[in-house]
């Protein structure tokens, strides 16, 4: 424990939007002989997850939509480590680092904000191959891999292969799901202008949906237009359908549809962070921590959790639903945290805490160059204007001017000298040429 003169240690697990943004609020408004702050998370940036179709598609750098928490919180101490275990009881977290290994971090305050990891279904094939999109590696492998086999499609004259590899197939119609597929489908569009032997009506892009509809956060006829959209630009729509496997990359769809694809993006949910498991905090069913409306939390005095990986109420649906929490957005993430840094300055300060209450605004979402939806305060767009206030909103959120005005570079180069459409594949085994050199 610090002694009564030393600084209070305050501890926050995850550098994502709630980790970044909290200690980002604390550096600001702590003294420096108040309180210390540690953030641990195992990436030494801050992944803006919004932009990973964009960064995916090649309209902007994946190195601008991560912002590099040392850089950004000077005033922290940052560990670049995964938490392995939380003692809650000893005031203790384990926290490992290859290169380093295992070691023990004491704290006073804990704030949990470890996030979220794809929720995959037992479905024969779906970990062998899948491909996700939650980091900005996923996002950049993900380029390289479509542009990959549509270098590898160009190069053959098996049809049967040649159908293969330029069949991509996208699981899950939620916001993840509909911009990635959108994205990408549109960037290869594009970059079939360089190939001589490759049209756009010979890809096959696919959406497989198990509910009713797409982007349920949008209003319903607003997700109808966005399936009429799509399959306007060819895309085969599924609803109502779900994967039953895809064993050697052999889809088999539950309507009884079948084919064979390279290319399997899971975007289907999301679940908290496993190793909240490897700790003694409270959880409910769905492995959340379990945290009130003043983000606390529950029975636990200064430790505190926000983002995915709580369970925190809801107040703005009380009244229909009292038991309702808050969803797994970017939009309660970053309001959490502005909330949770309040509330943990107040509690050091001795002052009242105060509860975490934010009416869902809207959603916005980019469905490729120029296209987009919007439903904001009841406010529907779609097309141009729903594109544009897509961007708008995102790069408003993007955290540091340094990484705004990146972006909106990278948008202007796009726009004036078209987007990159190369594949760098060779980057996923970087040592494959010196080995071959080695070998000769």
């Amino acid at each position: 424990m610090a002694g009564k003169s030393d600084p209070t240690r305050i501890l926050i697990l995850g550098g994502g939007y709630v980790g970044m943004y909290t200690a980002l609020q604390l550096q600001k408004k702590l003294g420096r002989r108040e309180a210390s702050v540690t953030v641990v998370d195992p990436q030494p940036h801050m992944t803006y997850q919004p932009f990973l179709p964009e960064a995916a598609a090649g309209n902007v750098e994946p190195r601008h939509v991560v912002a590099p928490l040392r850089r950004v919180l000077k005033r922290c101490h940052v560990v670049t480590a995964a938490v392995t275990e939380i003692n809650h009881d000893q005031k203790v977290v384990t926290v490992d680092n290859p290169q380093t290994g295992s070691e023990q971090i004491a704290y006073d305050v804990l704030v949990v904000a470890l996030g979220s990891v794809s929720r995959l279904l037992p479905i024969p094939g779906l970990a062998e191959e899948g491909i996700g999109l939650k980091t900005v590696g996923e996002a950049t492998y993900l380029r390289n891999h479509v542009l990959g086999k549509m270098d590898a499609a160009a190069n053959t004259d098996d049809e049967e292969l040649r159908k293969r590899l330029l069949t991509f197939t996208f699981v899950g119609g939620g916001f993840a799901g509909v911009e990635a597929l959108a994205e990408l489908e549109d960037m290869a569009r594009f970059a079939t202008r360089y190939y001589d032997n490759i049209k756009a009506d010979d890809m096959s892009w696919v959406l497989v949906e198990a509910a009713g509809r797409v982007m349920p956060e949008v209003s319903e006829k607003m997700g109808v237009y966005v399936v009429n959209a799509l399959e306007e630009r060819g895309i085969k729509v599924y609803l109502n359908t779900f994967l039953k496997s895809v064993e050697g990359g052999h889809a088999v769809l539950s309507d009884g549809t079948e084919f064979d694809t390279d290319t399997l993006v899971w975007n289907a949910g999301v679940k908290a962070n496993p190793v909240l498991k490897n700790s003694d905090l409270p959880l409910d069913e769905r492995g959340r921590v379990k945290a009130s409306a003043h983000l606390q939390v529950e029975g636990l005095p200064g430790v505190w959790a926000a983002g995915d990986c709580a369970a925190v109420p809801d107040l703005s649906k009380t009244d229909e639903n009292p038991g309702a929490t808050c969803a797994p957005s970017a939009q309660h993430a970053v309001r959490q945290a502005n909330q949770l840094a309040k509330n943990v300055l107040s509690s050091l300060r001795g002052k009242k805490t105060s509860e975490y209450r934010h009416a869902y605004a809207g959603s916005v979402a980019g469905m490729g160059l120029y296209k987009g939806v919007a439903d904001v305060y009841g406010f529907k767009a779609k097309g141009f204007v729903a594109w544009f206030m897509h961007r708008s909103y995102h790069v408003s959120r993007m955290p540091t001017f340094n990484r705004k005005l990146r972006i909106i570079i990278d948008w202007t180069l796009a726009f004036l000298f078209k987007r990159e459409v190369v594949s760098m594949g060779q980057i996923e085994n970087p040592r494959a040429a010196f080995e071959r050199a080695a070998e000769s």
